[in-house]
C-alpha cells in the first residue's frame, strides 16, 4: 500500500505564516506590505507523513525574515509521546513559532498523532502558561489537529485553538490508497459521495468543533490536468473539511492553487 505526502509552492509560505499569525487572514495594505497583529500566542507547525519539522523551516524562517516573528522553538515529541522544548519563548515575544517534530512520524494511528500534539499544548501550557494557540498542518499533520480537537474539543482546561491552517489535507482518502482521480465527489452540503474510514470517524468534529471560535483557512492544490488533484490528494478530499467543521467554525475559508508546479514530494508507506 502507498500513502504519499505533498508538500505545496513555497513560494506561498510567508504568506502562509501571515495568514496564520495574523489577528486577519489577510489584508493588503499597499503594494508589497502586509499587515499582521502582533500576539504571544504560540503557533505550532505540524509535518507530514514521513517528515520532519525540517519540512517547517523555510515557511518558519520566512515568517522570521519578513518580521511576522521574532521567536522559533522546537517541541520534540519521542516515540513514546513525551516532549522536550528546545529553546526558550521570552515573556513579550511577537507570534512565537513552536516547530513539532514527531520522531515516530509515520505513525498512521490518528489518535495517537492527536494525543502527541496534546503533549506538545499541555507541556508549553505548563512552562508557558499560554491559555490559546494557532496551528499550521501540512498533510498528515492536518489528521492530527483534527483527531487532536475530536478527543479535545470541549475540555476547557486546554489551551484553546483561535486559527487554524491546513495545507494539502487528505481528510478523506489519498489517491492510490484509497481513492482515485475524479472519483468521490461532494454534494452541495459538501458531504462527500464517498467516505472512508477515517472520514466516518471525524464526522464527530460536525458537533465537537469549537463553535464560533476558530477562524479557518484551507488550502490545496490542483495541478490542472484533469485529475483535480494537486497529484496525491483529490481536492474533494481537502475540500471535504468544509462539511466537517464550517458550520461551527468563526470563519471557514478555501484557497486552491491552481498550475502544473504544484511541488509534490512523495513518500511510500508498506503494511
Amino acid at each position: 500500500m502507498q500513502k504519499r505526502t505533498k508538500l505545496l509552492i513555497v513560494s506561498l509560505s510567508a504568506v502562509i505564516i501571515v495568514l496564520a499569525l495574523g489577528g486577519i487572514w489577510f489584508r493588503q495594505r499597499s503594494a508589497g506590505q502586509v499587515q499582521y497583529a502582533r500576539t504571544t500566542t504560540p503557533t505550532l507547525f505540524l509535518h507530514g507523513w514521513g517528515s520532519s519539522y525540517h519540512a517547517e523551516e523555510h515557511m518558519t524562517n520566512a515568517a522570521k525574515q519578513a518580521g511576522v516573528t521574532d521567536t522559533i522553538i522546537r517541541a520534540d515529541v519521542d516515540r513514546q509521546g513525551r516532549v522536550t522544548l528546545i529553546g526558550t519563548i521570552p515573556a513579550k515575544a511577537k507570534n512565537p513559532i513552536v516547530e513539532v517534530g514527531y520522531a515516530d512520524n509515520k505513525n498512521t494511528q490518528y489518535h495517537t498523532d492527536g494525543r502527541w500534539l496534546r503533549n506538545v499544548l499541555t507541556t508549553l501550557q505548563a512552562k508557558y502558561r499560554i491559555t490559546k494557540f494557532n496551528v499550521v498542518g501540512h498533510s498528515m499533520g492536518n489528521m492530527a489537529i483534527a483527531f487532536y480537537l475530536l478527543d479535545n474539543a470541549g475540555n476547557t482546561r486546554l489551551p484553546q485553538l483561535q486559527k487554524q491552517v491546513d495545507i494539502a489535507g487528505h481528510f478523506n482518502g489519498i489517491l492510490g490508497l484509497n481513492d482515485a482521480p475524479n472519483r468521490m465527489k461532494l454534494r452541495k452540503t459538501g458531504q462527500p459521495t464517498v467516505m472512508d474510514a477515517d472520514y466516518k470517524e471525524l464526522l464527530g468534529l460536525r458537533t465537537k468543533y469549537p463553535r464560533d471560535q476558530v477562524d479557518v483557512l484551507n488550502i490545496y492544490g490542483d495541478k490542472n490536468d484533469g485529475t483535480h488533484s494537486d497529484g496525491d490528494v483529490s481536492n474533494a478530499s481537502s475540500q471535504s473539511l468544509r462539511y466537517l467543521i464550517a458550520d461551527r467554525a468563526k470563519s471557514y475559508q478555501e484557497k486552491k492553487i491552481v498550475g502544473p508546479r504544484i511541488v509534490n514530494r512523495s513518500a511510500t508507506l508498506k503494511s
